[in-house]
């Protein structure tokens, strides 16, 4: 289910020296997303976007090839780690400083093997459907004590963090080696819509398995608030692009965790791990947290607007 920084979302907003900014297009993470890094849209309270989140350079026209501006190994060689984790477009805090150096590996291991960027966005939709597809199937189970819990989410919060990473790794592998293009942008924003859609499925599963008397009118709200990450993200690229909060510094980036998408499913895995009963609270927090983006967006895009 993407981003995601030095504006509120650097995957889709002015360009950033050596990553370039795609014409025409939009592509999710290849940072990645809107991906949604901080996850999703117009940068404000949330800043960059999720997995998910639009990636301008996974289109034709994205960053250099290897050997180009941010390049660390002599021209001709193998791109190593760094040289990928010089063009990922953020996140957020958690996503920068763990989901996209996991990537950087993969998309050393994917070169080296030869597989093309699409490969990893493709694992990535495979992983993640996976993964929630037990996590749905184990949810009655679960909230009935005939299955423990522990392993159940310790599969989602693993499962989950490797998926994201390889779709953090799809966009550094095509920066890098010049394999962007408009179709490999689309493919990677509607794979992080089913792999999202698939995660949403799994926590409302578990909530409403640990507790039946769920309301219906939450498990829409969660949902639809959810899917406005990758609604804004995709709208966060060229001219569109605008941010509410830029500022860089430590206290705000604590802050936008609660839409860094890296840090959201780590949450969620450590949840469904040790208090699978506490996720109709996980449920009603994020809704809070994104019905208070989309409003908040709404207001910031609205101001913009009458300014002309």
């Amino acid at each position: 289910m993407s981003t995601p920084s030095p504006t509120a979302d650097p995957r889709g907003s002015a360009p950033i020296p050596g990553r370039g900014q795609a014409a025409g297009g939009s592509g999710v993470s290849r940072q990645n997303a809107g991906q949604p890094g901080d996850a999703g849209g117009p940068a404000g309270a949330g800043g960059a976007a999720p997995p998910g989140g639009p990636d301008p350079t996974r289109v034709a026209g994205g960053a250099p090839p290897s050997g180009g501006p941010h390049a660390t190994t002599a021209p001709g060689a193998a791109p190593t780690a760094a040289d990928y984790y010089a063009v990922n477009r953020g996140g957020g805090l958690f996503s920068e400083a763990i989901s996209q150096r996991i990537g950087a590996r993969i998309a050393v291991f994917a070169h080296k093997r030869r597989l093309a960027p699409t490969v990893l966005t493709v694992a990535n939709l495979g992983l993640s459907c996976l993964v929630s597809f037990v996590v749905v199937a184990a949810a009655g189970p679960v909230a009935e004590d005939h299955v423990w819990a522990w392993p159940v989410g310790l599969l989602a919060l693993v499962g989950w963090q490797f998926a994201y990473a390889l779709d953090c790794a799809d966009g550094q592998l095509a920066r890098v080696t010049g394999q962007t293009s408009p179709a490999g942008g689309r493919v990677d924003v509607l794979c992080d819509v089913a792999a999202q859609v698939a995660l949403v499925a799994a926590l409302a599963a578990t909530a409403e398995a640990q507790v039946p008397a769920t309301p219906a009118w939450l498990l829409a709200a969660f949902a639809g608030t959810w899917m406005v990450n990758l609604v804004t993200s995709v709208m966060q690229t060229g001219s569109q692009a605008a941010s509410m909060v830029t500022s860089r510094s430590l206290p705000v980036r604590l802050v936008k965790l609660v839409r860094d998408y890296g840090a959201v499913i780590a949450l969620a895995g450590v949840v469904l791990t040790v208090a699978p009963q506490a996720s109709i609270w996980v449920i009603g927090a994020f809704t809070l947290v994104n019905g208070a983006f989309l409003a908040a967006s709404i207001a910031f895009s609205g101001r913009e607007s009458l300014r002309g």
